[in-house]
């Protein structure tokens, strides 16, 4: 299966904290205005864990299309993949959530994937996840960060009470709302994990 998850560790500290700041090798704020070590709300905490993969997406090195599409140790998942992956998946389940439209829409003809483009990316072969090439880091910045300012969006108007309905039985427990968010957001923090280990090993 093309989903298998790549290696999330480090080769060591140094490494794995350059692309998180420059100033100081561990980061305690964000990039929004609540990240600080004042008082949060749970939808503050929500927006700005929500927004740290973002930073640390845009804070990946520069990378050429053959670095972006390249496949380390014959690995079915490229960063390309990885990035649209995430993308897709957070836009999707955002939408399952709120009934809106899906940013794709918006860059779908940009990203000129086809029909495999629409899919989320679970379940492909390996020969799909080669098809998914994507050129343009900057493309796939945007689309992942419009995908999460969608999300962000959506979590401020949520209530304490929001975030306790359940909203999937389908599990046991089953999930509220408030647990489904910070999957979407885990998962987007480890593909972003995994796009920046691979970086770090095409670019060393």
């Amino acid at each position: 299966m093309a989903h298998t998850r790549l290696p999330t560790g480090v080769a060591n500290d140094a490494e794995c904290c350059c692309y998180a700041s420059k100033a100081s090798p561990w980061p305690v704020t964000g990039t929004l205005a609540k990240s600080t070590m004042g008082a949060m709300n749970s939808n503050e905490i929500l927006a700005d864990l929500a927004q740290r993969p973002v930073d640390a997406l845009k804070a990946l090195p520069d990378l050429t299309a053959e670095q972006l599409n390249a496949h380390p140790a014959g690995h079915p998942n490229s960063i390309a993949w990885l990035l649209w992956h995430s993308g897709r998946e957070i836009d999707v389940q955002h939408v399952s959530l709120t009934g809106s439209r899906q940013q794709w829409e918006d860059f779908r003809e940009r990203f000129a994937l086809g029909e495999l483009g629409d899919s989320i990316g679970f379940g492909h072969t390996s020969e799909q996840a080669g098809e998914i090439r994507v050129d343009s880091q900057q493309l796939l910045v945007e689309y992942f960060e419009a995908t999460i300012t969608a999300l962000r969006d959506y979590m401020e108007g949520l209530s304490e009470s929001d975030l306790d309905e359940i909203i999937d039985e389908n599990w046991t427990p089953p999930v509220t709302r408030g647990v489904r968010i910070i999957s979407i957001i885990n998962d987007a923090i480890q593909h972003v994990g995994q796009a920046a280990y691979a970086a770090g090993a095409l670019t060393k």
